[in-house]
């Protein structure tokens, strides 16, 4: 991104990322054998051999401080590395670039580049990795079980085809706090509503006997889930800024068309003949797994939707353009999301919420989170505030505020009360500390009533 007509700055890139195991190739000359996966692939086998054994080193040498609590990140000037133990001596590590600055000098010298070692929040990018292994679990079970499987070299060719396509849509430059709560935006609802949705899916369920669990949306946001929540967490990333995207189409409003549709099953419900695309997943039980198939399936009028499913029709406002409905069965997933064509009215404050509990979360500061974009209606200096303090609150248990005046006059306050974590954005030039408390007291009462305790 050019800064004037002369100075470039650039944002995080991912320089390597690499699995691999200590235990493997310990014998001189197979050191080799403990990488299962390095990226970029390119790189000389001798330099892939001396990245993972400064890194088996590093951790080697933390264990000997706190056996339990090996390094989590190394800080160097020109990068951050950030270090993941998934599964007993499997390792994850990625190595991200530090934002930097390129000024260029006069004489024809080559630019003076200036790496912004600060800029790189920890929690923020530690949480990332644990994400990919995440979403590597949810589509081919654990690195344990391809060993069971098939071996080392089945493991390797898994990592290999997932990562090779997952690690292009890591925009780490988008990454922010809503990547360290890796939250669910639940949809509010009446007790009444909601009542009638589960009756829905009772029924649902009841007709159809391979239904294992059901998920139920809205606008992308959660209303029902039968998963269990980390298992719903990544299903949910995966599904809203991933898989809809991917099949997303222009909003038309018309009670004229009907249009019925798999965006991963059958292309052709009236071909016998035609083939099924069933992605596997895996979730959790209570002893240890079990393998599923993806399916989603959309639903395009609400006249076709009413004449399926009879009275969930009398819950739908009638400026619905999509619904999706995404169930999972024992050998299936059926999943339901409705899209409303209103648009959202500017938000009167902006704020992050999370609930470490229930995973829900909500923000007004996020215009658009997907994988590959976040647009933000806040700077990103105001973004880093924001991490720093999640970084305090990180630190220590009990409950706490905290409020920092920013350099651009903005306010930024932080409140953790009972796993509950809120931050808020005040653009308040000439207001005073007693003035800004007030203010979020304000925004607590109308927006979080019986939520913080917090005087």
């Amino acid at each position: 991104m050019a800064s004037g007509m002369q100075e470039k700055q650039y944002t995080p890139s991912l320089l390597n990322f690499f699995v691999y195991n200590p235990t493997f190739g310990q014998k001189e000359g197979e050191e080799e054998k403990k990488i299962l996966f390095y990226h970029p692939s390119d790189v000389e086998k001798n330099e892939k051999i001396r990245n993972v054994g400064l890194c088996e080193a590093i951790v080697q040498f933390t264990r000997t401080f706190c056996p339990t609590k090996p390094a989590k990140s190394l800080h160097t000037q020109k990068n951050r590395q950030f270090f993941f133990e998934p599964e007993d001596n499997f390792w994850i590590v990625m190595v991200v670039r530090n934002p930097m600055i390129e000024k260029p000098n006069k004489d024809g010298k080559p630019p003076t580049v200036e790496y912004q070692e600060e800029e790189i929040i920890d929690t923020v990018y530690g949480a990332v990795v644990k994400q990919c292994y995440s979403m590597y679990k949810l589509f081919n079970g654990t690195f344990g079980r391809q060993m069971e499987a098939g071996g080392v070299e089945l493991l390797i060719q898994k990592l290999e085809k997932f990562f090779y396509r997952y690690l292009q849509t890591l925009h780490l430059q988008s990454c922010d706090l809503l990547d360290v709560f890796g939250g669910i935006s639940f949809f509010p609802l009446d007790k009444m509503t909601y009542l009638k949705i589960q009756s829905f899916v009772n029924r649902v369920e009841e007709s159809l006997s391979l239904i294992k669990y059901t998920a139920f949306l809205y606008n992308d946001q959660l209303i029902w889930s039968g998963l269990e929540q980390d298992d719903m967490r990544i299903l949910y990333k995966y599904l809203t800024t991933s898989l809809f995207p991917r099949h997303s189409e222009p909003e038309v409003r018309t009670d004229k068309v009907n249009s019925l549709k798999f965006l991963t099953g059958p292309t052709n419900l009236k071909d016998p003949e035609a083939k099924f695309r069933f992605p596997k997943i895996f979730v959790s039980t209570e002893d240890g797994y079990e393998e599923l198939h993806l399916i989603v399936y959309k639903v395009r009028n609400t006249a076709l939707f009413k004449s399926t499913t009879c009275h969930l029709l009398d819950l739908i406002q009638r400026d619905l353009a999509y619904c999706w409905l995404t169930v999972l069965f024992n050998k299936c997933v059926y999943c339901v999301i409705l899209c409303p064509f209103s648009p959202e009215k500017e938000p009167q404050f902006k704020f992050i919420y999370f609930n470490h509990m229930n995973l829900a979360e909500k923000s007004t500061i996020h215009m658009r989170k997907t994988a590959s974009v976040c647009l933000t209606s806040v700077h990103p200096d105001l973004m880093k505030i924001l991490g720093d303090i999640n970084c305090d609150f990180a630190r220590v248990d009990e409950d706490e505020e905290i409020i920092v005046k920013a350099m651009t006059d903005y306010w930024v306050v932080g409140k953790k009360s009972d796993q509950r974590e809120l931050y808020v954005i005040l653009n308040q030039k000439n207001a005073n500390l007693i003035e800004v408390n007030e203010e979020v007291k304000r925004l607590c009462a109308t927006q979080f009533n019986n939520i913080f305790f917090l005087d």
